[in-house]
């Protein structure tokens, strides 16, 4: 689809409904929120068409099975609708005092949450993002430019004239979610320098996207979505319950930034637990890449597993697999774990199995990933999951917001000084 594009002009009308948005009252954004679950629901055929197209012409351009998965949303609307209504039961960030105190002179401060203003929004595949950003900035009172991938472009476009549809039903103004309906690449740079009316940009996809943001925006950037996690099983770990939390971390859903890629194996339970692994993980068609250590183990014990690894090279530890594949190393030590994730982590998610809690606590202490698991499987690091109703990125940057950017973070404070005709001496 080629379609004239007047970014600035977006822009200024962003700008504009922002002021809007910024004072509406938290009924009106959530009876948005109500009625854009409802006509997703209603607008379901032609949405679901819309995203068929997308996906035939992406099997045809050759577009691989985990690009695919993150493009359908064939049995995910619901989902979707329902964490757009638990929005709706979320506390409103906007207006909250975050601190308040009375200096010694009298005058009284009040740190109070205020929304962003215009957030731009660059992704790729997911056209789910569309309804999770959305829904989160109606909610903080924020507006946003978004601009999909081409892969999406039908999908995208259907949502977001649903969006519009809703705004408008409840007399909100529809340019507070706007969308680039045209795929020329030069467009995503003019969007980082629209900093006239633009607050925050926020990219969504591979580490180019997010290096190209960085290195070319004139707008504040948040980063992250990119996951190389990480779980360490320790000597004291209970293994048949572990092997459960490997199993659902690296296959529930592996084309997601929050799946496993790398198991680290303490040198004392891996003769036994390694073979383990690969059966349980094997038999649901998961490849493996093993360090010397590991691919000799599994060689003199289980030499049957032969066709399901290979070893690993130094680069399988800075791979986001996003597939059915899983690096294993034996270590030594907890001190050898964590230096090995410090080396080789994103900074997403990373987790240690383990009944010791000296253990744990070091390794939560000495492991700074935006989400520190003990005892868990990666794959709960999501919006929904944390109970934040959605999210608009997963942070792994360490400035203003990390992790998963529910409602809060999509807001800013001010200070608010009260005083009684104060001046200063």
């Amino acid at each position: 689809m080629t379609t004239t594009i007047d970014l600035a002009a977006m822009g200024e009308m962003a700008k504009k409904a922002s002021k809007e948005t910024a004072r509406a009252t938290t009924e009106q954004k959530n009876n948005a929120l109500q009625t854009l679950a409802d006509n997703i629901l209603k607008a379901k055929s032609e949405i679901l068409k819309a995203n068929e197209e997308d996906i035939f012409q992406a099997k045809a351009s050759g577009m691989d099975e985990a690009m695919l998965d993150r493009l359908s949303l064939g049995g995910r609307l619901e989902g979707i609708v329902e964490d757009t209504r638990k929005l709706i039961d979320l506390p409103d960030p906007v207006g909250k005092t975050i601190e308040n105190r009375t200096l010694e002179n009298g005058l009284k401060l009040t740190k109070r949450r205020t929304p962003i203003g215009v957030l731009g929004v660059i992704y790729e595949s997911r056209p789910n993002v569309t309804i999770d950003v959305s829904a989160l900035t109606i909610k903080t009172g924020n507006c946003a430019i978004l601009r999909g991938g081409s892969e999406t472009l039908n999908s995208n476009l259907a949502l977001v004239k649903v969006i519009h549809q809703s705004l408008e039903d409840v007399h909100l103004p529809k340019n507070a979610i706007q969308f680039i309906n045209n795929t020329d690449r030069s467009l995503v740079t003019k969007l980082l320098h629209l900093h006239e009316y633009v607050d925050l940009i926020i990219p969504r996809g591979g580490a180019g996207l997010h290096q190209f943001c960085r290195e070319n925006s004139k707008i504040p950037v948040i980063t992250g979505g990119i996951g190389i996690c990480h779980l360490f099983v320790d000597e004291t770990a209970d293994l048949p319950r572990t092997l459960e939390v490997i199993y659902n971390a690296k296959t529930q859903r592996p084309t997601v930034c929050n799946a496993l890629d790398t198991v680290l194996l303490h040198e004392s339970i891996a003769d036994s637990f390694l073979p383990k692994i690969i059966d349980r993980l094997g038999a649901s068609n998961v490849s493996f890449r093993l360090d010397p250590k590991a691919f000799k183990l599994l060689e003199e014990h289980s030499p049957e597993s032969k066709a399901l690894v290979d070893p690993a090279e130094e680069k399988d530890w800075n791979t986001e697999w996003l597939s059915l594949v899983l690096g294993i190393k034996v270590v030594g030590s907890l001190d050898e774990a964590i230096s090995h994730i410090q080396d080789h982590s994103s900074g997403h998610s990373d987790g240690i199995l383990t009944e010791n809690d000296q253990n744990a606590k070091k390794f939560v202490d000495e492991i700074d990933s935006s989400s520190v698991y003990v005892n868990a499987s990666t794959r709960f690091t999501d919006g929904s999951q944390f109970g934040l109703g959605a999210e608009v990125a997963i942070s792994t940057q360490k400035l203003h917001a990390r992790g998963p950017m529910g409602l809060e973070e999509l807001t800013t404070y001010k200070w608010v000084i009260e005083g009684d005709y104060h001046t200063r001496k």
